[in-house]
């Protein structure tokens, strides 16, 4: 099925393990993906209230993956609209037969800063 709704390319910023500082803390080097048609929504106002009593966090938007995306997205950051975003807890997944429309998961974010072009 071809769907009219069309997402924007979000960057996903997946962090490689190359070594350990001298007091054994690791060190990480950031990979930008590229994830094509993503959708961003705003949260409702109860999903906000609810998020922020339960772990200190406010979402700012909720963000629709393509089925065919297999890349990690718990605990990990992503720059859309000139701005950095971290996520907020597991994504949420549907069943991909049961879901007409090309995205099938759910992650929320939370405003973490400017993008650091």
């Amino acid at each position: 099925m071809k769907s009219r709704i069309k997402g924007i390319t979000v960057t996903l910023i997946e962090k490689t393990k190359i070594g350990q500082d001298p007091f054994g803390a690791p060190i990480y080097q950031e990979n930008f993906l590229p994830i094509s048609n993503v959708l961003i929504g705003e949260p409702d106002t109860q999903a906000i209230t609810d998020e922020l009593n339960l772990t200190g966090k406010k979402i700012a938007y909720v963000l629709a993956i393509p089925k065919e995306d297999e890349h990690e997205w718990e605990d990990t950051f992503v720059e859309f609209f000139g701005e950095r975003f971290r996520t907020i807890g597991k994504p949420m997944q549907g069943i991909e037969e049961n879901i007409k429309l090309p995205w099938n998961k759910k992650v929320k974010v939370e405003r973490y800063g400017k993008s650091e072009d």
